[in-house]
């Protein structure tokens, strides 16, 4: 955890109060915690405009209640399903757009995981499955290797795909254990990192990710593009050109869900057209992440629309 700063007036305890703030030691070492305009402590330091209420941000943008068919178990699109392992994140990024969700009655372990594996053993439709949590790589090794091995076994399953955080903040998660119970089954293992800015890829983290590739394990990257950590085009190049330059596929640049708390970090979409805009005149066409936002009830994420003239 960073040291209590000076400049954390009482709005912003309040705010971190309604939202615990948690920084591993790791990440909290790369911040000039006394610059507000720090891309990384920006993502992760409490803050007044929190506690604004905002028309059309709510506890729960993207519906997801609704989606859950078991315990822990979300469908919302055909062929794959996310099963939530785990309700903890090494780090809580303020506009996550889960932090109000409680987590409660989530599956934990072998037993309570049972009624979402029997959902999927019995629909042979769902070749995907997708780990999330809060941060799926807050389960241990053991525990989620039995997961894994449990997935493998349903005949009609064919691909793994893993979205944390942790590889990104606390890259010595990424071990020898936790690459064999990835790796060991007959299951593609696919594992989707959140990385918003090129300062968060320093020399441990790449190591981390090369562990990642180096066993087999396709690496992705999925951003959300945040005002005021960013929302400029030379900064979304240098992220996109280190991921690629380090063998990780810039996968998709999201709009904010608009969850209660976190409108402070939202930028507009005509903006948004225009920096990816930029990015794919600056970039080869592989480096270009999609541009998309999620609506619930839709059968994917949405892309945002770049072939109107922009203003």
């Amino acid at each position: 955890m960073p040291p209590a700063l000076p400049d954390m007036d009482a709005e912003a305890r309040q705010a971190a109060d309604l939202y615990s703030w948690r920084v591993p030691s790791v990440w909290a070492k790369r911040i000039d915690w006394h610059n507000p305009n720090d891309p990384l402590r920006r993502q992760v330091m409490p803050s007044a405009a929190e506690l604004q209420s905002v028309a059309g941000f709510t506890v729960d943008p993207l519906a997801e209640h609704g989606e859950q068919r078991v315990p822990g178990l979300l469908q919302k699109y055909a062929g794959r399903v996310l099963l939530q392992v785990s309700g903890h994140c090494p780090i809580h990024c303020r506009y996550c757009f889960r932090r109000h969700d409680t987590y409660a009655n989530l599956p934990h372990d072998r037993a309570t995981w049972a009624p979402a594996l029997q959902w999927i053993a019995q629909d042979p439709s769902i070749h995907e499955v997708v780990l999330s949590g809060g941060d799926p790589l807050m389960v241990a090794d053991r525990h989620l290797a039995e997961l894994v091995q449990s997935l493998a076994a349903i005949p009609h399953l064919l691909r793994l795909r893993v979205h944390s955080r942790m590889p990104v903040v606390a890259p010595k998660r990424v071990g020898v254990r936790l690459l064999r119970g990835l790796t060991t089954t007959r299951l593609t293992p696919v594992l989707v990192i959140h990385c918003n800015h090129a300062a968060e890829l320093d020399a441990a983290v790449l190591a981390g990710l090369a562990r990642l590739q180096q066993a087999g394990i396709l690496v992705l990257n999925q951003s959300v593009l945040l005002r005021g950590v960013n929302d400029d085009a030379d900064t979304l190049v240098a992220l996109c050109e280190t991921l690629v330059n380090h063998r990780v596929l810039p996968y998709y640049l999201h709009l904010l869900d608009p969850v209660a708390g976190a409108a402070h970090f939202q930028v507009d979409r005509e903006r948004a057209r225009a920096l990816i805009l930029e990015l794919q005149a600056r970039l080869p066409g592989y480096a270009v992440p999609k541009l998309v936002w999620e609506q619930p009830g839709q059968s994917s994420k949405v892309a945002v629309d770049l072939g109107k003239t922009l203003a």
